[in-house]
């Protein structure tokens, strides 16, 4: 692990880690965490599994607060790397399983969760020299942002069973709804509603 520009970011009683090769956590996106907790208050048994992990923060405040097994995944080898030094600093590395992968090939075909998070890109590719500070390939969305975030809702399906979540991190309304849309015309998720704050939006699927 370098020390490249390494800094640290206090997120609901969580020391986050990370340096400017991964997305700087936002205290903000700790809303998904939540929602996830109250939300496996009443589901079954099984791990959370997070998409596009980064520095880890929004996985391991569900981890620390619950009694649950993490499997966390992430493109970003560097990513990953400070999502492994960040459980072992919340003292629940051993509930907790970094995997650097492809959303394709990031869940093996036996494996059931009970809920999954995702917080991924979504940032319009034309868009992406707005954000100066932030690794391009953290942010980068594709051309109307909902690439990563179209392959997050795919790679849910054969892993959830009816009744499991999937709790999705996007920028705005607009692209929820397209994302709800498309989602629900799969016959796959029904729309659980959604969460604002200031700078996002977390957009509840719910699998059929």
């Amino acid at each position: 692990m370098s020390s490249h520009d390494r800094r640290s970011v206090r997120i609901d009683g969580l020391t986050i880690e990370y340096d400017d090769r991964v997305l700087e956590p936002r205290p903000w996106t700790a809303m998904q965490s939540q929602w996830a907790v109250e939300l496996l208050e009443s589901a079954p048994e099984g791990p959370v599994l997070e998409l596009c992990t980064g520095a880890g923060h929004i996985g391991l405040l569900v981890v620390a607060a619950t009694q649950r097994r993490l499997v966390a995944v992430d493109l970003n080898p560097v990513a990953c790397s400070f999502a492994r030094l960040n459980a072992e600093g919340a003292g629940i590395e051993h509930r907790v399983e970094v995997r650097e992968s492809e959303l394709t090939a990031a869940v093996r075909p036996d494996e059931q969760f009970a809920l999954v998070l995702a917080d991924p890109p979504w940032v319009p590719s034309d868009e992406v020299a707005t954000y100066p500070e932030d690794p391009t390939v953290a942010i980068d969305g594709g051309p109307v942002g909902l690439d990563v975030a179209r392959s997050c809702v795919a790679t849910a399906v054969p892993c959830t069973a009816p009744g499991a979540s999937l709790l999705l991190q996007l920028g705005t309304d607009a692209q929820a709804d397209e994302i709800a849309e498309q989602a629900l015309e799969t016959g796959n998720w029904t729309d659980g509603g959604r969460r604002t704050a200031p700078r996002g939006v977390v957009l509840r699927l719910v699998r059929t």
